[in-house]
């Protein structure tokens, strides 16, 4: 280094942070970038109030147009979130979208910091603002930038599980590369699908992935699935858990001879689909559909067709609340129908509302339920 280098670098010490971090010089830049790396690793207590001032610096540090410095940058980041806690969340989803815009095609180096920073937040309990910034990635119309953003979700879930990573939000965003153009994107999606089924079970993402894919990534992820053994366990907690953990070893040593524990954590996870989709409105096609005009018709099968649409309509695995009122009535009316092909579409039509709205549909049943124990008599009687 020549000695005006040294001197402008010794001048520009005596700088506030966020004008070294902005200063023209790409080496007084990087060399600010290092120092606040060693500042935040030499933090020890998350309340520290110089952690609030440096927050707000690195939405601009990791957007750098010099790649080494963005690499110092991205450096400091994750100095400063491994010395953070959870509050540090309200500067996740700006850094968060800086990094998904300036990083993810960086050399690889910049691209494994980056993912680095995104586990980290969601170590620190960010994972909606993780989960939301990686959505956002994935509509990269470069494929560079999107395969390194499903892997980070794939390390997420596989590092921290399906508690903490919600499988709901991957489920979501799987189909749209399920037949993306680039191959290494699509090899990675099936890896996270792979890996979602390790954390809640084959039939759930088969039941709600399966239909959305392509014949040939179904007979693939088929074979594969065969292989897909054991119970996933986490391998990394969430800060606050970690927090707990000299309680936890406390309550471990005083279990004495009772379940180990590897067999407590080994119990598999019970995810329940219904709370894996999202609801479906179909009050709103029902309208426009002419059920109210058809379930009133005096031809039978004009009666029977308005209520089968009611029933294609709430075979759907999860229906949105709303008032079902008016609905129920006419059912009830139509579960006792002189012609039994219309009185079969109205229980069934029942059935379905049932299980696509759960307790949103205990109000309902008390109007229906005392028909349908009077036709569950006739058909006991038969």
């Amino acid at each position: 280094m020549s000695t005006e280098d040294e001197k402008l670098l010794k001048e520009a010490k005596k700088l506030p942070w966020d004008e070294r971090l902005a200063h023209k010089n790409w080496k007084v830049r990087n060399d600010a970038n290092i120092d606040l790396a060693a500042v935040c690793d030499s933090i020890t207590d998350p309340k520290d109030p110089r952690l609030r001032d440096f927050g707000p610096l690195f939405r601009k540090t990791v957007a750098d147009s010099n790649a080494p410095v963005q690499e110092k940058a991205l450096d400091a980041l994750i100095a400063f979130l491994r010395a953070a806690d959870a509050d540090a969340g309200r500067y996740a989803k700006e850094i968060c979208d800086a990094v998904v815009a300036k990083c993810l095609t960086g050399r690889p180096k910049t691209v494994e910091k980056s993912q680095a920073v995104f586990l980290l937040w969601v170590e620190l309990e960010a994972v909606d603002v993780f989960l939301e910034a990686m959505d956002k990635a994935i509509k990269n119309k470069v494929a560079k930038a999107v395969v390194p953003a499903i892997d980070v979700m794939f390390q997420a879930l596989s590092e921290f599980g399906a508690k903490v990573v919600p499988p709901k939000k991957l489920l979501k965003m799987l189909p749209e590369l399920f037949d993306h153009q680039d191959q290494n994107v699509r090899a990675s999606s099936k890896g996270l699908t792979l890996e979602l089924c390790r954390w809640i079970g084959k039939d759930p993402v088969k039941s709600i992935l399966f239909e959305k894919m392509r014949d040939t990534m179904k007979k693939e992820l088929e074979s594969e699935l065969a292989n897909v053994t054991g119970t996933a366990r986490p391998t990394r907690k969430i800060r606050s858990e970690q927090d707990k953990e000299p309680e936890q070893e406390v309550i471990t040593e005083n279990v004495g001879t009772g379940a180990s524990e590897d067999s407590v954590v080994e119990a598999p996870q019970e995810i329940d689909e219904y709370e894996l989709v999202d609801p479906v409105d179909i009050l709103s096609p029902l309208d426009k559909s002419g059920f109210w005009d058809g379930v009133k018709a005096t031809k039978w099968s004009e009666r029977r067709d308005a209520v089968a649409e009611l029933t294609k309509l709430a075979s759907t695995k999860r229906i949105a609340p709303g008032d079902f009122t008016e609905i129920c009535r006419t059912l009830k009316k139509l579960a006792t129908d002189v012609n039994l092909a219309v009185s079969v579409e109205a229980v069934q039509a029942i059935g379905n509302l049932a299980r696509g709205l759960r307790n949103h549909f205990s109000g309902s049943s008390r109007i229906l339920l005392p028909t349908l124990l009077e036709k569950l008599k006739e058909k006991s009687q038969l």
